[in-house]
């Protein structure tokens, strides 16, 4: 029975999608991004937007929203996505993200530098970048 009631709270506690906001500088275009851009820019892959605005991600050094949004978008752990730009790093094809500690953070950073585009809770202040819809 305890097994089962830590399982139902867990289960209850776990963050989703409608959980977290892409957020982007404001001189971004584009209003939506799909599921699809949202991992190939984390990953490095993608460096502009469909609308031609060239976008730069900004992590979470971690969290519950860091892990949601990991699992949820880019489907790698933590560490597999350090793995993954240290392995850019190396081969020239990349650099590492810059990473901020809390969504304030990132929000002002994000509406801050051109390009910027990162993820916070969805109930977080934006501080001035703009919300993506996710299609």
């Amino acid at each position: 029975m305890k097994l089962f009631l830590l399982f139902v709270f867990l289960t209850s506690c776990a963050l989703r999608a409608e959980d977290i906001a892409i957020i982007a500088h404001p001189g971004v275009k584009a209003s939506d991004i799909s599921a699809d851009d949202v991992k190939l820019v984390f990953l490095g892959s993608k460096t502009a937007l469909s609308d031609g605005s060239p976008v730069t991600p900004v992590l979470a050094k971690d969290g519950s929203i860091h892990d949601a949004f990991l699992k949820t978008y880019v489907g790698k752990s933590d560490a597999a996505l350090r793995n993954h730009y240290k392995s850019l790093v190396f081969t020239g094809k990349g650099s590492m993200p810059k990473t901020l500690d809390s969504d304030a953070a990132i929000a002002a950073y994000v509406a801050g530098n051109k390009g910027a585009i990162g993820y916070v809770a969805a109930g977080a202040n934006t501080g001035g970048a703009k919300k993506l819809n996710i299609k």
